[in-house]
């Protein structure tokens, strides 16, 4: 078995504030910026009844600021530094992080924890900032292709909250109010359910002292949190739809795939997927777009999720040639049950995901993100883990994995233009 080099890192530096918050820091020397990220496990899975939508309209009304950081002062002192800010919501966590030069770190613990941890909520701003949310949700239901993917997660999921919009739903939106916003945060951002990462140049002890010092700190503990949702099951089945404004037709296919932490199953189904539609010398792009030409496209993802994670597979085809290119893509996943990867496939996929990963940390924000994330759900690991993870498959041990991609167990929506 080869054994992958290292990605040259020293091992990150974990440890938690004096109220339980979870630290992880990765000193990177010579870097010229540093990356400084918040995560919390306040996405869209964890929304009650009435909460569709509430965790990213929260994100958005984060940024609002409060008495000691008014709207806008954020962005403008961050960018005044040189840094650049963003946050996004899924449905497993949110996360607010601030790229800056190393020398306005101290800014940056002073500012982050100030914006995200005290939104003030004000009613005025509540009712503005819901406008926007509508648009941007008006927006994503305008985009057919959108639509079709929404379509497919509601139809694969069902009642399972990864079947809903992150976005929300309008009439839920237009009666939520700011008392319900600030329970939902208050319910949430709690020390034991947050992670702070920092990836950079920065002295190590200097940070930690900014950081307890900051309003981080003050964070409280975890208490009254909601019991976490069931597993995911997957509702497989073939199903139509048509829609106006879609330039061509796409093949829409979702297996279920083992939850987020089952680290080495899931390494297994990323070999595959890898097999099967990376590269030209993939099977499925092989066949389907270098030799047939049937398709302008294809694409398998593994979409790793806490409460089960999801393969989906995307083809985009003229309109009369969906129901070849359906047929095509069973028969070759077929095949696969059949026969174990050749050892040229598997030596391949092997290859593109180890580089993938490395050119994916030699970020300084891609490498707090991964740190981030993993610590928020307890999963922190060498960054060279993946890499051995991916080298210890053998060809004969993913015939198991790859009968989990059997067509019949698929979610399939054929999508033509209407």
């Amino acid at each position: 078995m080869d054994q992958p080099a290292g990605l040259g890192y020293s091992t990150p530096h974990t440890t938690a504030l004096s109220n339980g918050l979870p630290l992880s820091l990765l000193p990177v020397p010579d870097s010229p910026v540093a990356c400084l990220q918040f995560w919390c496990s306040a996405g869209s899975a964890v929304e009650q009844a009435q909460e569709h939508g509430m965790a990213h309209f929260l994100e958005h009304m984060v940024f609002k600021g409060n008495e000691q950081l008014p709207a806008g002062a954020f962005d403008w002192q961050v960018e005044a530094s040189g840094g650049i800010s963003n946050a996004a919501t899924g449905f497993d966590d949110v996360h607010y992080h601030v790229l800056m030069p190393k020398e306005a770190l101290p800014l940056a613990c002073e500012l982050l924890p100030q914006l995200v941890l005290q939104p003030e909520i004000r009613a005025e701003d509540f009712v503005l900032e819901r406008q926007v949310v509508l648009e941007e949700l008006a927006q994503s239901e305008d985009q057919p292709e959108e639509q079709a993917f929404q379509q497919l997660l509601a139809l694969a999921c069902g009642e399972h909250a990864y079947g809903r919009p992150i976005l929300g739903v309008r009439e839920q939106l237009l009666q939520q109010t700011p008392q319900q916003m600030l329970a939902f945060q208050q319910r949430h951002y709690r020390a034991q359910s947050c992670a702070v990462s920092l990836s950079g140049g920065f002295d190590l002890g200097h940070v930690q002292q900014l950081l307890e010092a900051s309003p981080f700190a003050e964070l409280p503990g975890t208490t009254g949190i909601d019991p976490q949702q069931p597993g995911l099951k997957v509702q497989p089945g073939l199903h139509a739809l048509e829609l106006p404004r879609l330039e061509s037709a796409r093949l829409l296919m979702l297996w279920s795939a083992p939850p987020a932490k089952e680290l080495m199953a899931l390494s297994g189904t990323d070999l595959l997927t890898t097999v099967l539609a990376e590269g030209r010398s993939s099977r499925l792009v092989r066949c389907l777009r270098e030799e047939k030409q049937v398709v302008e496209s294809i694409d398998m993802d593994v979409h790793a999720l806490e409460q089960g994670s999801l393969v989906i597979l995307e083809a985009i085809c003229p309109s009369d040639r969906l129901n070849e290119v359906h047929q095509d893509v069973s028969a070759i996943l077929r095949q696969l049950q059949q026969q174990d990867p050749r050892a040229t496939e598997l030596k391949r996929a092997k290859r593109l995901l180890d580089h993938g990963h490395r050119f994916a940390m030699e970020g300084i924000g891609s490498l707090a993100q991964h740190l981030g994330q993993a610590t928020l759900m307890k999963r922190l690991e060498p960054l060279e883990e993946p890499l051995s993870r991916w080298h210890q498959w053998q060809a004969e041990d993913l015939q198991q994995l790859s009968r989990d991609l059997d067509p019949d167990l698929a979610c399939t929506l054929l999508v033509r233009p209407k």
